[in-house]
């Protein structure tokens, strides 16, 4: 439990979290919202999926996150009261 509330304690983890409310989006449109760079999200991102709150999926040389479907209520209950972030997709 302290491991994934840690997680969810990082305004940068927050803004992903809010981005995958409307799901999968690739490592490479997490830049622009977060204005840092792709191995910053990158390390951003991997502390989710460590903490079990995302899923990655690879696709050729980018990968891809999407919400866990089975999480915590307690977790699910942070991630609904986030204002879902629209982001202009590419196409890795």
């Amino acid at each position: 439990m302290a491991k994934q509330l840690k997680a969810v304690s990082d305004p940068n983890r927050l803004k992903l979290l809010a981005c995958l409310k409307k799901g999968e989006v690739c490592v490479c449109d997490f830049v622009d919202v977060l204005n840092i760079s792709q191995p910053a999200v990158s390390q951003q991102l991997k502390k989710l999926k460590e903490a079990g709150i995302i899923l990655e999926r690879p696709s050729g040389t980018w990968k891809h996150y999407r919400l866990n479907d089975v999480l915590p209520p307690y977790i699910q209950t942070i991630i609904d009261q986030l204002e879902e972030i629209s982001i202009i997709k590419c196409n890795c």
